[in-house]
């Protein structure tokens, strides 16, 4: 039996638009199976068969699994800061910055916490996604990245004008290290969760918007202090 048009079109991909769209296509289905399975469980293989694509040609666009979980973590953080841009509380008032501070902390995290693929690609980051990709490729993902920080701290600065530029950059670095060692310990294994449900062991338990909200909230309190220091 043939293909229909449109997907002998799609398997072919040889004007730019439909190239685009075989990207997409393939960061949509790493994206459909990473909410079904650790990352660690996601083969180029099982992603080639669930985009509809033979191996060869996935790796025609990505050079690896890891390639890809970099792009959609690239996707991902620039979709973030789309949002959150109408999230983050206004221009602080009188209040101060001590009560503006712990609100754009709250806040910060409370968007996150709704974001789990970004928690979790940013959670495998270095350990995983960085390791097994070209020099190329990890270099375009940083420069990206630094876009994004410098968009993120642009975001932090306009809420909390006495932060200054380099505190709001570094406030971006805090949060992604934060994030990323916070997220695999608010979302353990199925034992982990069945352990620390004794209440000897609430203590154990991770709350992650909370946690990061707090530990934010300490960051900036911190950054705020050296910078009001001669």
């Amino acid at each position: 039996m043939s293909q229909p048009q449109d997907a002998a079109a799609f398997q072919r991909a040889r004007r730019p638009e439909q190239r685009e769209q075989r990207r997409e296509a393939i960061l949509d289905a790493a994206a459909a199976l990473l909410r079904e399975m650790p990352a660690a469980e996601v083969s180029l293989r099982e992603l080639s068969r669930r985009v509809g694509l033979s191996k060869s040609n996935v790796v025609r666009y990505f050079e690896t699994r890891e390639a890809v979980f970099l792009e959609l973590l690239d996707r991902s953080i620039g979709d973030w800061l789309d949002a959150l841009e109408g999230e983050l509380p206004p221009v602080p008032g009188p209040d101060g910055p001590a009560v503006a501070s712990r609100a754009l902390a709250g806040a910060w995290a409370d968007s996150l916490a709704r974001r789990p693929l970004l928690c979790e690609l940013w959670s495998i980051l270095a350990a995983v996604l960085e390791r097994n990709v070209s020099v190329a490729s990890v270099r375009a993902f940083k420069l990206r990245e630094a876009e994004h920080r410098a968009r993120l701290a642009r975001m932090a600065g306009d809420r909390l004008p006495g932060l200054g530029e380099a505190a709001a950059r570094e406030l971006t670095r805090i949060s992604v290290v934060l994030t990323a060692g916070l997220w695999p310990f608010a979302n353990p294994s199925p034992a982990v969760v069945e352990a620390t449900g004794d209440p000897c062991l609430a203590d154990a338990r991770v709350d992650f918007a909370e946690s990061l909200g707090t530990m934010l909230h300490a960051a900036l309190a911190g950054l705020l202090c050296e910078r009001a220091t001669p």
